[in-house]
């Protein structure tokens, strides 16, 4: 089964995830943002995974890789998630985290400014549950436009 690519218009999230969600698996898909702001990117990301996985209670963020103000929380469809800043986040890599068990998503952030064409190979790479390369390595082969 191919991996499950949730798209649109320009304003929509990209965002490809693995179709076969497992928690043995490095990462679970790829987030494309289109800019560093966080507060415009973040609530379209959680609106997309919300229900996926039970409710989002938590996003974790490397702190380095996106603008300020880095608020301690988001609206997620008239709810309030919290927000984690850490400088010791993985490059390249979001943890939302959900109230289902201890269930979560671990995201590949493709820098907005890739190119198209390695964008899209970097979501399909990190939403195969094949593929056992970490979000640093994966951002190793992107190509910046």
């Amino acid at each position: 089964m191919a991996p499950t690519t949730l798209s649109a218009p320009n304003d929509a999230v990209r965002l490809q995830l693995d179709p076969h969600p497992s928690r043995t698996t490095v990462l679970d898909g790829a987030w494309w943002p289109r800019s560093t702001d966080v507060v415009s990117e973040l609530p379209r990301l959680m609106e997309a995974l919300t229900g996926l996985r039970g409710e989002i209670t938590h996003v974790l963020i490397n702190s380095a890789e996106w603008d300020r103000p880095h608020p301690r929380r988001a609206d997620a469809g008239g709810r309030a998630v919290r927000l984690g800043w850490f400088t010791s986040q993985p490059a390249g890599l979001i943890t939302v985290m959900t109230d289902f068990g201890d269930d979560r998503f671990d995201l590949l952030v493709v820098p907005p400014d890739a190119t198209r064409a390695s964008a899209d190979v970097a979501l399909a790479a990190a939403a195969d549950g094949a593929d056992t390369r970490r979000s640093p390595e994966l951002l190793t082969g992107i190509e910046l436009g």
